[in-house]
């Protein structure tokens, strides 16, 4: 497979969902071999989307096949440069998707999903909060047909590093999401989520920035996919560093 270097349009606010919605889980065990479509979205990562690559492309998962989509959301530094190094070595692999313009987190992924092939599709943020070395742990619930869809959990490995503000907001929102849609999650807000292609059947998206994670969790919870959680590490970095999710976007969430 040749990789290709795109330059993508808004997704259409009312686009049609693939398929009709079931209301019920579809979990079935996984073959051993299966595509895994790792989704990276990127604004202005230059220092670690590199690293992150290198890492994804690392992670030993035995006959499981990756591809890895790095969906460049209208990047100003040199986040580009970087990623087109890494799809020129290794162009068997990688994809990358660039938009002219900055649109959001939520814009990114979508792209992400549109474009993915894989009979998993894993969401990996470039900012090296979360780390690929988990993979072989989130993926262990789809593979034996315990999930229809995983969320990796800040909140329920022993992560001190967590501020009382990200603890706070997270768990009002995960709660309001629980007491909506009848979940029982710990970290709705995970970056982690790793997903059967066919619990994303029906689902209709339509949020463009970080309000996209409640989005995709409440909407899966109504069509009755379901989730599961597995402990994972969090090291998570300052808004000098570089981190980009606020107050604010807690609130539009």
């Amino acid at each position: 497979m040749r990789a290709t270097s795109k330059i993508s349009l808004p997704l259409p606010w009312n686009a049609a969902p693939l398929a009709a919605a079931p209301t019920k889980s579809i979990s079935r065990p996984l073959p051993n071999a299966f595509k895994l479509s790792i989704v990276i979205p990127v604004y202005n990562e230059e220092s670690t989307v590199g690293e992150v690559i290198e890492r994804v492309l690392a992670v030993d998962l035995g006959d499981i096949r990756k591809e890895i989509i790095v969906c460049d959301d209208g990047s100003v530094d040199g986040s580009h440069q970087v990623i087109e190094r890494e799809r020129a070595a290794h162009s068997d692999v990688v994809t990358v998707h660039t938009s002219v313009i900055n649109l959001g987190k939520g814009a990114a992924v979508r792209f992400g999903l549109k474009y993915a092939t894989g009979d998993v599709i894993l969401i990996q943020d470039a900012d090296l909060e979360l780390d690929p070395s988990e993979y072989v742990g989130l993926l262990q619930p789809l593979v034996k047909g315990q999930a229809d869809v995983v969320y990796g959990s800040r909140f329920k490995a022993h992560n001190a590093n967590i501020t009382f503000k990200t603890r706070a907001a997270n768990r009002f929102l995960t709660e309001l999401t629980n007491w909506l849609y009848g979940g029982r999650l710990t970290d709705m807000e995970t970056a982690y989520k790793v997903f059967r292609r066919e619990a994303l059947d029906g689902i209709r998206l339509r949020q463009v920035h970080f309000d996209f994670e409640a989005e995709i969790t409440g909407k899966l919870l109504r069509a009755g996919r379901r989730i599961v959680e597995v402990p994972v590490k969090y090291n998570p970095r300052t808004h000098l560093a570089g981190k980009k999710i606020s107050w604010p976007d807690g609130i539009e969430a």
